[in-house]
């Protein structure tokens, strides 16, 4: 049977390449006595169990096992998991609107998309998810997870989440729907360009491209990124923003596996000019492709970063078809910066750190929300008076335009 390789960054999808072979970090002599332990175990359950066991069953479950202790992004799926896992990569779903991600045997909340279920209902960054529809959730696969919160939309899913400076866990009830995101929000304020990028998705860059010329066209001028609560997408998206900021020949990022190497540049002049000042908004939500953005404009002093460090997730991970049906998803690399920074655990911090406390974020959000509500009609409300990176934003912009202009 003919094998190929699919792969893909946090779930979505992007040309890499992968090679399998054998670790010669181990000898042969300890891999066939760890080998032989797995087969006399194999046979003692065969021969003992109180019932007759699957063998089919037995193997998969130890590859799912073995594979799933390496990192929380790792995974085997059997056949029909595959099938779901390729149906849902492919097409809509019924979901919350959160990227999730595992510490210490725990979900937790990377991020909850802007405009999503998960966000109306007052999920944040760094949220513990303790049980599903109250069935606890330690020690479980995060695809397992993922499949527990996904489901129908329009029915209902029970969370119950540890968040910090909380006294005691609580419960959030949330309607799935549809996943459909607007990933480019904009509008003008005073003299500066606001652009809010909730995710990394297909025409990311080509809606964000038409934002930068229909400001450029109001005279702005710099621009405020914002990155804020962004978990992430298409790693190729990201190449493209990135390409929108920076002159043709730059190195955007790099991964970097045991045996592979593989850069992208950009290939096409700036669609913003290079002397329009431009500062990007981050935080602990900010992950994945908003961080390959964020570190690459960095690294190449295109844009001052306002914020707090970044979430730091940041690894390639290769779909490989096996010949029964079922799947590897594996991780064979992370992401570099330009510099050479690795991103996976390490995060990009800001030039300019802004903390916003858990209250200030609640704040925010509830007058936001209040505001949409009221019948404001607005997409994008900026709120300097409250949101303080925000604020801070604003002055370091203007403060460059007033240098360039002096200039």
């Amino acid at each position: 049977m003919r094998r190929f390789f699919l792969p893909v960054i946090a779930g979505t999808f992007f040309l890499a390449g992968f090679f399998v072979g054998v670790s010669k970090t181990v000898s042969s002599e300890d891999e066939y006595s760890y080998l032989k332990l797995f087969t006399d175990v194999l046979k003692i359950v065969k021969e003992n169990y109180v019932e007759e066991p699957s063998i089919k069953e037995m193997i998969y479950g130890a590859l799912n096992g073995m594979v799933s202790a390496l990192d929380p992004f790792s995974a085997f799926f059997p056949p029909e998991k595959y099938k779901e896992f390729m149906e849902e990569t492919e097409g809509e779903f019924g979901g919350i609107g959160i990227e999730i991600s595992m510490e210490k045997g725990r979900p937790i909340v990377v991020a909850p998309i802007e405009g999503t279920p998960a966000y109306k209902a007052g999920l944040r960054a760094g949220d513990i998810i303790i049980a599903v529809d109250g069935e606890d959730t330690f020690g479980k696969t995060l695809l397992d997870i993922v499949k527990q919160i996904r489901g129908k939309p329009g029915t209902k899913v029970k969370l119950t989440i540890m968040r910090k400076g909380a006294d005691k866990p609580f419960t959030v009830e949330i309607t799935r729907a549809v996943i459909k995101i607007e990933s480019v929000k904009y509008t003008k304020y005073g003299d500066i360009g606001y652009i809010k990028l909730t995710q990394f998705q297909h025409y990311t860059s080509r809606d964000l491209k038409k934002a930068v010329k229909d400001l450029l066209s109001q005279h702005v001028q710099g621009f405020i990124i914002d990155l804020r609560n962004n978990p992430g997408g298409l790693l190729s998206e990201a190449v493209k923003v990135s390409d929108i900021f920076l002159p043709e020949g730059k190195l955007i990022v790099y991964t970097k596996g045991r045996r592979d190497e593989e850069k992208y540049y950009a290939k096409e002049k700036p669609v913003l000019p290079t002397y329009v000042p431009v500062v990007v908004l981050i935080n602990k939500g900010s992950a994945s492709a908003s961080e390959i953005v964020t570190g690459a404009l960095q690294d190449h002093h295109r844009a001052t970063i306002v914020g707090e460090k970044s979430f730091g997730k940041a690894s390639v991970q290769n779909i490989i078809p096996l010949e029964d049906g079922s799947a590897l998803k594996l991780t064979v690399a992370y992401y570099y910066t330009p510099k050479g920074r690795l991103i996976h655990k390490k995060g990009i911090k800001p030039d300019i750190k802004v903390s916003m406390d858990e209250k200030a974020w609640e704040k925010l959000t509830q007058t936001i929300r209040k505001m949409r509500i009221e019948g404001n009609g607005k997409k994008v409300i900026l709120l300097p008076d409250i949101d303080v990176q925000l604020k801070k934003a604003i002055e370091v912009l203007k403060a460059k335009i007033e240098h360039k202009e002096a200039a």
